[in-house]
């Protein structure tokens, strides 16, 4: 059931950063929109590269590289125990895999990502909804591996299950 809620939560979150890019397109891209004069701007931005403009005109690649990120999330996903001290760790992969899946749907079809969060103030580099999934969630990710998990509550990571094992040895369990 789990499961099933944070596939929906995934799809949500998808679904929202595509709809602020389809805005992005249809409405910023004739005019900029100044939320908190010299602070806050959307502003359209089509980026070719990753962060801060890195890797430009690298499509493909950073394509191959969101979905190797966005495999490997999964992947823990679904390795995780289910037990209740996970749950941060959970909400935290849908995220980022939210995040990537977001971008990458852009590299894919539009061959660049749709950018249009401004913040004038201190010129930041123009970054969208999916950009603020992976960069919060990473963020999460760092603090509770500092704070909250131990390093045994990883064990999981690399451990077999048992009756893969069993299998493995030729001994399957009938």
């Amino acid at each position: 059931m789990r499961k099933l809620r944070h596939f929906i939560y995934l799809i949500l979150l998808i679904a929202l950063d595509q709809y602020t890019k389809y805005f992005a397109i249809t409405r910023l891209k004739k005019e900029p929109i100044s939320v908190i004069p010299k602070v806050f701007k959307l502003l359209y931005h089509e980026n070719t590269g990753a962060v801060w403009g890195i890797l430009s005109n690298q499509t493909g690649l950073l394509a191959i590289f969101s979905s190797i990120i966005m495999i490997v999330m999964i992947y823990f996903y679904f390795k995780i125990p289910n037990q209740k001290k996970y749950n941060y760790l959970r909400i935290i992969l849908v995220f980022i895999t939210a995040g990537a899946i977001g971008n990458l749907i852009d590299r894919i079809f539009r061959k660049f990502v749709v950018d249009f969060l401004y913040i004038e103030l201190i010129d930041f580099p123009i970054f969208n909804v999916a950009d603020c999934y992976v960069t919060i969630s990473s963020v999460l990710l760092i603090l509770l591996f500092l704070f909250y998990y131990k390093d045994e509550d990883f064990d999981f990571i690399g451990k077999k299950k048992k009756e893969d094992v069993n299998v493995l040895d030729g001994n399957k369990n009938e």
